[in-house]
């Protein structure tokens, strides 16, 4: 399985529960996922994560350092009538310019996924809200809708091993 990251993982990783300084095993475990082509963040989510932090900012360091980036990126094109079938199918079929914009990238994330259902599964800190409508749906219910899997970051660090005192080298 290939599992590709939202922006908020890293994100709230960094600011809750696994900083950078302090459980530096967590991030060195998740370069090396990326490096084992198990864990890839799509070009629109890496300039996210990039642009939507201070300048300084830990996260924004580490991800910009060059092993990290190359491990981490997914290196594919979006397919674009899969954004539209996300954006159409997932939200709504009519959405105005104003309500696309509040999706961010979140269309990109989950068409990379759409691509390759079988082998692919988005990871994000979103927690489902079924009522939601039109550009206020999360992501698990937009996954769900168009038939992509979708796991938050716990799922993901049990499916892959990670814990505390990991060893590995990345």
């Amino acid at each position: 399985m290939l599992y590709l990251l939202d922006a908020n993982i890293m994100i709230t990783a960094n600011s809750s529960y696994y900083p950078i300084d302090q459980v530096p095993e967590f991030w060195s475990w998740l370069r090396y996922q990326g490096q084992s082509d198990n864990v890839k963040i799509p070009l629109e989510v890496m300039e996210e994560i990039k642009g939507g932090r201070k300048h300084g900012d830990n996260l924004v360091t580490w991800i910009a350092a060059l092993e990290n980036e190359r491990a981490l990126l997914l290196d594919e094109d979006v397919d674009v009538g899969l954004v539209q079938n996300v954006v159409s199918n997932g939200y709504a079929n009519n959405l105005t310019d104003g309500e696309v914009e509040k999706l961010g990238r979140d269309p990109f994330l989950i068409a990379y996924a759409l691509a390759d259902t079988a082998v692919r599964c988005v990871v994000t800190t979103e927690v489902s809200r079924p009522a939601a409508q039109r550009q206020n749906r999360k992501i698990p219910d937009v996954c769900r809708t168009v038939g992509v899997a979708c796991c938050d970051p716990f799922a993901l660090n049990r499916a892959l091993g990670f814990h505390t005192g990991w060893a590995g080298s990345a």
